[in-house]
């Protein structure tokens, strides 16, 4: 039986006004889920990004403009959305308090493409840290 004590795991930043906790992936001894829950400042969020899996985004405290591709929503807490495997999309804060949202992935780590070059393309994988993604320039 695997326990994990999620407010044991750290906060880390991953960009400005934006901080992770990963729950669940595959150093927690996952092999086909990544959970993890990120606080967002008003206006910061995720940028424009795919997976090669489906993504559940669900709003747990606030509000957020989610994107996919060219379609646009308003989330509040309470509110989930499904990303389909290989769609772009992203979010970001539209209140004016903290948004705390909760992403699913279908895999056991955290792995995209950004438009974004300069983001980590991937985490939460046992062992050293890989290197970057062809291209990706992380």
């Amino acid at each position: 039986m695997n326990i994990i004590d999620h407010e044991r795991q750290a906060v880390e930043e991953w960009r400005p006004g934006v901080t992770t906790r990963m729950r669940i992936s595959a150093l927690t001894g996952s092999v086909q889920l990544c959970i993890f829950e990120q606080w967002c400042t008003p206006g910061r969020g995720a940028p424009t990004h795919l997976h090669a899996v489906e993504e559940v985004l669900t709003v747990l405290d606030g509000q957020a403009e989610i994107w996919i591709e060219d379609e646009q929503a308003m989330l509040a807490a309470g509110q989930s959305m499904i990303v389909p495997a290989g769609r772009r999309h992203g979010f970001r804060n539209t209140g004016t308090g903290t948004l705390h949202v909760q992403a699913t992935l279908a895999a056991p780590m955290f792995e995209a493409t950004f438009d974004d070059s300069n983001e980590v393309s991937r985490r939460w994988m046992p062992g050293k840290r890989p290197a970057p993604l062809a291209g990706s320039g992380s």
